[in-house]
């Protein structure tokens, strides 16, 4: 504060303190009325939860709930992120031609979020840094996209993904076109503390009209269309002519439409049949209870309509920012829709990604490629690696290491033919070293129409065969909300003390009857597996994450996420190709998930929601 007199609202000297501060630094009429009401109905309990946390750096940026106060998304806390960010590049890019290559920005369809980039362009333009604004709504791929193409500094995509419409988020990239990962988020951070005064320049969008801005929407439009079709073996094409796919598209009222559609084009597929209801972005998700295709069925009932009306038997869906994808397809036989897990399209889609590799390098050596995909998702892949020669490799959960050790390992002269994560997201090739529900969606429907074409098969057949050819892997993966973090940290405190004994955990579940036999706790880094107890993955005290791995193969997951109030669980039992009585699998897999929930979570004594079906 430069002001030495503090003038007393609550008592609480550091309440009034932040109180203050906000009231003086904050130049947005809607935030700060929001403030001062609050003020004048001396509610303190809210000013200290709003005012007295600061929204840190988590997955890769920020998000958080659309409102005044220091722990959520407005105009104040995007000025002071968007100066901590600016000084933070020059720091670690000191000279001037090097500052030249510039940043890239975008956003989505959310409320505010054109707002929120744009005053993040107004602060670097004012500190000499050449700014690239897409001028349109854009999918989340297209920035990382850029920054590669453009060798800029970073990249800020201003989306909360499929959160709920109350949200909204701040995504960094760095300059390896890769999501930030340690140090950068904690040095981001400190940078910002030491910015928090906003300058008065920040509120002016007056810089705008800088000749440093450019709008790089058309070059990249071109660019990443062209980058995608080097991936589709030009004679695949013809089976998307020959097919004539009726694919039924939903953007999920966000921005995915026209990217879509494109990829389609020069794909030689079909036109998408669009969900008009959800076509367009529209901020309020009016037709859905959560925008996340995720959610299965509950989210794609419009969908299902259409496809009923034109006859179609495929149905793909975009997240709003259009960076994962879910796929549903018809049973012919009974008429219901399967709606795929990320996990049976992360084994479809990584199977058909070492298909085009062949097919564009005959004779190629798979022992130069490489697949990855984060430690709770789907083990398919590795089981594949090891009868077909290419490498399989893990890493913590979410994109942000998956594309960062995918730089790793482009840069040691490896190849890199896919990436994906449990939760619908897929890098289908290195064009993007992110989650890409638009080049997803191309390659997913070319693959369709290959399987139709040369093999008569339906993508639940091919799945199927994959499972006789390398085994059958079968997966139960769902959340719980839990909306107070002091007990779902009493909650993971009970496992890593279990009957009371420190740091021991379960040995058993559902009376004896499942033995579990390793833990590997990437809270704490104890990994029982490992002859020194440590896990060989870098821990993490910001989140809560215990896998359990029974004696009979089946692993399991507990997690906490990073952006939503949910306990996640993630399980697989892998079979061998010799273990063809999949029921029973399924059945045996239920058994023990139910077990573990109950036990370990206990939802009832705990009050959890489960997700809805």
């Amino acid at each position: 504060m430069e002001s030495t007199t503090i003038q007393k609202y609550s008592g609480n000297g550091e309440l009034d303190m932040k109180i203050a501060q906000w009231l003086q630094w904050d130049m947005n009429e809607k935030s700060l009325n929001e403030i001062q009401s609050l003020i004048s109905m001396k509610d303190w309990q809210t000013l200290e939860k709003r005012l007295l946390n600061r929204l840190a750096f988590g997955t890769a940026g920020l998000r958080g709930p659309m409102r005044a106060g220091f722990d959520s998304m407005n105009d104040l806390v995007i000025i002071q992120t968007g100066q901590g960010l600016s000084k933070y590049v020059k720091e670690c890019y000191p000279h001037a031609d090097d500052l030249k290559r510039g940043i890239v920005l975008s956003y989505d369809g959310r409320y505010n979020s054109k707002r929120f980039a744009e005053l993040t362009a107004s602060i670097f333009i004012n500190e000499n840094i050449p700014v690239y604004l897409y001028r349109k709504m854009t999918a989340t791929p297209f920035v990382p996209f850029c920054i590669e193409k453009l060798n800029a500094l970073c990249g800020v995509m201003v989306t909360a993904s499929h959160n709920p419409k109350e949200d909204n988020g701040y995504k960094v990239y760095w300059t390896n076109s890769a999501q930030i990962i340690p140090p950068h988020d904690k040095n981001i951070q400190n940078s910002i503390s030491k910015n928090l005064t906003p300058l008065t320049s920040s509120w002016n969008l007056e810089a705008l009209n800088s000749p440093l801005l450019k709008d790089p929407f058309d070059e990249m439009f071109t660019k990443y269309f062209d980058d995608m079709l080097k991936f589709i073996p030009s004679n695949f094409l013809k089976y998307n002519e020959e097919a004539r796919l009726q694919i039924v598209y939903s953007a999920m009222h966000g921005v995915g439409f026209p990217f879509v559609e494109r990829a389609f084009e020069v794909s030689r597929l079909n036109p998408v049949h669009a969900v008009i209801e959800q076509r367009d972005p529209n901020p309020d998700f009016p037709t859905v209870k959560f925008p996340n295709p995720e959610e299965g069925k509950s989210a794609l009932v419009l969908s299902m309509k259409l496809a009923d009306d034109v006859g179609s038997s495929l149905i793909l869906a975009n997240d709003p920012d259009a960076d994962r994808l879910a796929c549903a397809e018809r049973n012919p036989l009974t008429n219901d829709w399967r709606v795929f897990n990320g996990n049976e399209l992360g084994s479809l889609l990584g199977w058909w990604s070492v298909q085009c590799h062949k097919e564009r390098n005959p004779g190629a050596d798979l022992r130069n490629c490489y697949i990855v995909a984060s430690t709770v998702s789907s083990k398919m892949l590795r089981s594949m690696s090891k009868i077909d020669g290419f490498n399989f490799e893990e890493t913590l959960t979410g994109f942000k290491w998956m594309g960062n050790r995918s730089v790793e390992l482009l840069r040691s002269g490896k190849e890199v033919l896919f990436a994906f994560e449990e939760a619908i997201g897929f890098m289908f090739s290195p064009a993007v070293l992110d989650k890409d529900g638009v080049s997803a969606a191309a390659h997913l429907a070319t693959m369709a129409s290959y399987l139709k074409i040369k093999h008569n098969l339906s993508l639940t057949q091919k799945l199927d065969q994959l499972y006789a050819d390398y085994g059958y892997h079968f997966s139960i993966n769902s959340y719980l909300f839990c909306y107070e973090p002091e007990k779902i940290e009493r909650i993971f405190q009970r496992i890593r003390n279990w009957n009371g004994k420190s740091g021991e955990y379960p040995a058993f579940i559902l009376n004896g009857k499942f033995k579990i036999g390793s833990v590997r706790d990437l809270t704490t880094g104890v990994d029982t597996s490992e002859p020194n107890g440590k896990s060989l993955l870098p821990a993490s005290k910001s989140s809560q994450m215990i896998t359990f791995t029974l004696t009979n193969g089946t692993v399991i997951t507990l997690r906490t996420s990073g952006t939503e109030p949910k306990i996640k669980y993630y399980s697989e039992y892998c079979a061998k190709p010799d273990e063809k009585d999949w029921k029973v699998v399924q059945e045996k897999l239920n058994e023990i998930v139910e077990g573990i929930v109950d036990e370990l979570l206990e939802p009832k004594k705990n009050e959890l929601i489960p997700q809805s079906k």
